[in-house]
């Protein structure tokens, strides 16, 4: 009996028509769908916006490394490194010692305030006006970057999966969105603890499944898959020769030290889950585990991008012109096992999930409490209200999704993205002035200096090889955004 049950699975997988992908995706979804179902029963606001403030730290943990990853990691990091190496991995030991910042500075701030949404401080601290700025920098930003980590994730659905059955490109992204407001649209963050506890599981299986069995096509045990990639030239980490140049060593690891505490600890999508925690102490366990467990996870991606590109070396493939495809192309190549596409799509769509869902859950609790200011209304008011808002951004995330689609311009979707990476700046620079100086604002003018200086940023970024003698900004232009943005509140300060 067993052995036809395996006999069959074989054959299917042999076969793998495309309504076997479909059935086996169904049931990924089923299970979060039954979580989010348990998770959701008798759920109220306290619930969605913070979880009864109940959450498992090590929970929270585990599911922040797919809320902190997306399916722009799952594709982009592997690929990137044939042209960066493992230089990437400066920014990551860089996140360290910003997660320590957050942990130990900003969580302790977030827990003693009682905040739900984080920008709250920024009434308390300077006025309405600024509260307002740093609400809508987050939302500008988030709405953004997360439609294009999903149009990225879309895009090869649609290639390995969709377009053999027919399905039209602007039906994939309404499903996709449709998939994550319905098990989001109850138990807001709730449900987004647990369902990112599955969806990290399955995507960090898939990585190690990957690397399993792309060594094994190249013959490699574990030992001569190690030596490949230590050998392997793509496998330099560290860069201390060109100080003018993007992948240089200080320069990448004082940025990620920012990037950590801007796009995490200033971020309502990241710190909505640790202040979902039981307590402040909870909350840095957390925070620690996770930021621990972080670095293994981005270095395990860096290796299945050597182990990508040492594969089409050994196999003769050709790369293809874009760096994003290229683990695409190899889990569709007629050349792997065909279960791994299974593999490589569940991987994919579990990295893209555990991203999304929080961005969506974020971007609702911002927007309710902080744009539309109701947290004093009542208990109904306020659920009919974050209910309405829930769609509208979810209608949003398509529209937006389309929009990029539309513009079909590699060149022009990497310059709105890294224009939505500046507008973060600002905030960095709003709460860095809040907390180390005593100042207050003419806080009508505080708009005023958040669009100054990420337009100054810009055109330092565009023009820096002619004004400062071939110098190259990379990531490190957060820390200018954020300088600018202090400078320009000390000209508006009040005693």
């Amino acid at each position: 009996m067993i052995k036809n049950i395996i006999y069959i699975c074989r054959q299917l997988f042999q076969q793998m028509h495309p309504s076997i992908t479909i059935f086996i995706i169904c049931i990924y979804f089923s299970l979060l769908f039954l979580i989010a179902y348990i998770t959701s029963r008798k759920a109220t606001n306290a619930t969605f916006f913070l979880g009864n403030r109940k959450s498992p730290w090590f929970l929270v943990a585990f599911g922040m490394i797919g809320a902190s990853l997306s399916g722009v990691t799952f594709i982009s990091v592997p690929g990137d490194i044939g042209k960066d190496s493992f230089s990437y991995f400066q920014v990551v030991l860089g996140y360290l010692l910003g997660y320590m910042v957050i942990a130990y500075f900003l969580l302790p701030l977030y827990y003693r305030l009682k905040l739900t949404s984080i920008y709250t401080y920024l009434e308390q601290r300077f006025g309405i006006v600024t509260y307002k700025t740093g609400a809508s920098i987050f939302l500008i930003s988030r709405m953004i970057g997360a439609s294009f980590r999903v149009l990225l994730s879309a895009n090869v659905l649609q290639y390995t999966l969709f377009n053999s059955l027919n399905i039209p490109y602007w039906l994939t992204v309404i499903l996709i969105i449709l998939f994550i407001f319905a098990f989001t649209i109850n138990g807001g963050i709730k449900t987004v603890v647990w369902t990112d506890t599955i969806q990290t599981t399955f995507m960090l299986a898939s990585l190690i499944i990957c690397i399993v069995v792309i060594a094994g096509k190249l013959n490699f045990n574990f030992s001569e898959a190690f030596h490949a990639v230590n050998n392997s030239k793509l496998s330099k980490i560290f860069f201390m020769d060109d100080w003018k140049g993007k992948k240089f060593f200080l320069k990448q690891f004082l940025s990620g030290i920012f990037i950590t505490i801007t796009m995490t600890g200033l971020d309502q999508d990241m710190m909505q889950k640790n202040l979902s925690c039981k307590n402040i102490k909870d909350a840095k366990k957390n925070m620690f585990w996770f930021s621990i467990t972080l670095v293994p996870v981005n270095l395990i991606f860096l290796v299945l991008g050597a182990m990508l590109y040492i594969f089409v070396a050994k196999t003769g493939m050709i790369l293809p012109a874009h760096s994003d495809d290229l683990f695409p192309m190899i889990a569709m190549s007629s050349v792997m096992p065909s279960f791994f596409s299974i593999i490589f799509l569940i991987g994919l769509i579990s990295s893209t999930y555990s991203s999304a869902d929080s961005a969506l859950t974020a971007l609702t609790t911002s927007f309710t409490l902080d744009i539309l200011n109701i947290k004093d209304r009542g208990e109904k008011i306020i659920a009919r209200t974050r209910k309405i808002v829930h769609i509208i951004i979810a209608v949003s995330f398509v529209l937006l999704i389309l929009f990029f689609k539309a513009l079909n311009n590699q060149s022009v979707i990497s310059n709105v993205l890294t224009a939505a990476g500046f507008t973060y700046g600002p905030l960095l620079g709003i709460y860095a002035f809040g907390l180390f100086t005593n100042y207050k604002l003419k806080d009508q003018h505080t708009p005023i200096v958040a669009v100054i200086a990420p337009v100054i940023c810009f055109f330092l970024n565009k023009y820096s090889c002619i004004l400062f003698n071939g110098y190259q900004f990379c990531y490190e232009i957060l820390i200018i955004n954020g300088l600018l943005t202090f400078i320009g509140l000390w000209t508006i300060r009040e005693k």
